[in-house]
């Protein structure tokens, strides 16, 4: 049976926008002081070293700029919280198409930082262009405009994470950006474990239930979990494991249903 559909969140779409910009702004800068052999570098994702990192962050937004560019789509087929559930299914096709705009910067950093240029100025204009209800094709499906930049926000900060814990470099994150990204994994987690038996608690940002069980209404919750933005990024994400982060007490848990370690990561 599916997990029962959740009330989506509602995000302002001018800040939303606002946060965009100015996370790909914070990557890009911290990727134009990167040496060729911080280029080099291995990630924790996989094969990819820091040189496909880079190249992909432009890529999570030239979809963007190409989805405002084509024709609408007659349907709109991806729901915002469809969409964290949904990215494992396409984790190939990512893969390939990171790897051949790496291959085309090859080592010149002059192509790179083009490349960054290009796509913040094509980004701008396309987001200037076009209102958040309209429709764009994207590899998932046709999906609103304000939504997919939702979306956005969790691949930036993801791989702005990733930047800094490949290369050390202190990238800063947007506040917009990082409560974006803490509020759709969250919301995800309550959709692909629906209930209320337990709280998850992610201040500022975020507090959704979720497991089934006794749905709790007063007073303190037995059931709770509780934790930073970075840390539940990564848990969501598979950055970091449920046991690590109560190992370094990166994250509290307290109740006979508080473990969720059998319900993460929850993207893809």
């Amino acid at each position: 049976m599916p997990p029962a559909r959740k009330r989506t969140r509602k995000y302002d779409p001018v800040k939303t926008r606002a946060a965009v910009l100015a996370q790909f702004g914070h990557a890009r800068d911290a990727v134009l002081t990167l040496t060729p052999e911080q280029l080099a570098l291995p990630t924790r994702l996989g094969a990819w070293t820091v040189r496909e990192l880079a190249a992909h962050i432009t890529m999570a937004l030239r979809t963007v700029i190409r989805g405002v560019a084509a024709p609408e789509p007659a349907s709109r087929d991806l729901e915002l919280l469809d969409w964290p559930l949904a990215t494992r299914k396409y984790a190939g096709d990512v893969d390939h198409d990171t790897r051949e705009i790496a291959e085309a910067a090859a080592e010149d950093l002059p192509a790179l930082a083009a490349l960054y240029e290009e796509t913040g100025r094509a980004l701008a204009d396309a987001l200037e262009s076009a209102s958040d209800n309209r429709l764009i094709t994207t590899r998932f499906g046709g999906a609103r405009l304000g939504d997919f930049l939702v979306t956005r926000t969790v691949e930036l900060v993801v791989h702005t994470d990733d930047l800094h814990h490949a290369t050390g470099l202190a990238v800063p994150y947007d506040r917009q950006a990082l409560a974006a990204c803490t509020r759709l994994l969250a919301d995800a987690l309550a959709v692909k474990a629906s209930g209320g038996s337990v709280e998850v608690r992610v201040p500022p940002y975020a507090v959704v239930q979720c497991v089934e069980g006794p749905r709790h209404t007063r007073g303190t919750p037995p059931n709770v979990v509780e934790t930073d933005p970075l840390t539940w990024i990564r848990l969501a994400t598979g950055r970091t494991s449920w046991q690590d982060a109560l190992a370094t007490a990166a994250v509290s848990a307290g109740g006979e249903r508080a473990d969720l370690s059998s319900l993460l990561p929850v993207l893809g």
